[in-house]
């Protein structure tokens, strides 16, 4: 398995985003049940705040550094270079190789028309693709009888991934809850679904390079997304300065929670 160094309080995945692709599918053939997340900054300080996530991240097998900001602070702190793997550069990578590989995958979460959008692009440029099923979930919680069906529906198509867009946090609770009882390896890849189907416009590579993803998602979605920002990003900014400066002093880190 990929090695994990420390930042903040949650262990992330390090490597290349081919020893991502890899490791990701070799347990999808295995059929273990296993989950991956894509780590931004929201989800280090919600992991830094709530011991609850953070043991979510903790008992990932993967945790990709998906965040700019999240790999810079792997280098910072352990001293080596480490890329950014996001989930929307991960989808369409693990789409291309599973197809190579003969491997399947199957769809959950967002609408019924994002869903039926990412299909027709799969099948427009992965004909060989295996697309084990879809399904989009009703935006409420699902009764104990409903969750079983769902459960029982997606072992039933049986992938090897199963790629889960439920928006952070929801889908890395939904993915830590139905460990041991769905036999793939799950992945929360969220915003990677509209992208991936054409839905929704991603900002150019040079605008990544800078770190400005995070100014588009606010652009498209001020509302919703505008306290998140204000909030997550000054936190993380000020968690990340105090360990910097505490590491250059050769001060033990800050104990989890106390900061």
């Amino acid at each position: 398995m990929l090695p994990k160094r420390l930042v903040l309080d949650s262990w992330i995945s390090t490597g290349t985003p081919a020893e991502f692709v890899t490791a990701i599918l070799t347990l999808g053939a295995a059929r273990c049940s296993a989950y991956v997340c894509c780590a931004n900054v929201h989800m280090l300080v919600e992991a830094h705040h709530h011991a609850d996530f953070r043991r979510i991240l903790d008992e990932a097998s993967i945790v990709t550094p998906d965040g700019s900001p999240v790999a810079a602070a792997v280098g910072l702190f352990h001293g080596q270079p480490q890329q950014r793997v996001a989930g929307m550069d991960l989808l369409p990578a693990l789409l291309t190789e599973a197809a190579r590989r003969g491997q399947s995958v199957y769809f959950y979460g967002t609408t019924e028309t994002v869903l039926a959008a990412m299909v027709a692009r799969a099948r427009r440029e992965l004909p060989d693709l295996k697309i084990a099923g879809t399904h989009s979930p009703p935006f409420r919680p699902l009764t104990p009888e409903e969750d079983a069906a769902e459960v029982a529906a997606i072992n039933a198509a049986d992938p090897d991934l199963l790629f889960v867009a439920l928006g952070c946090p929801r889908q890395e609770r939904w993915m830590a809850a139905h460990r041991g009882q769905i036999r793939s390896c799950m992945l929360g890849v969220g915003q990677a679904f509209p992208v991936y189907a054409g839905l929704e416009r991603r900002l150019p590579t040079w605008a990544r390079r800078l770190w400005l993803e995070w100014a588009y998602r606010l652009y498209l979605e001020p509302k919703r997304l505008w306290k998140r920002y204000l909030h997550t990003n000054t936190q993380f900014v000020y968690l990340i300065g105090r360990r910097a400066l505490a590491y250059m002093v050769g001060r033990p880190q800050v104990p989890v929670g106390s900061e």
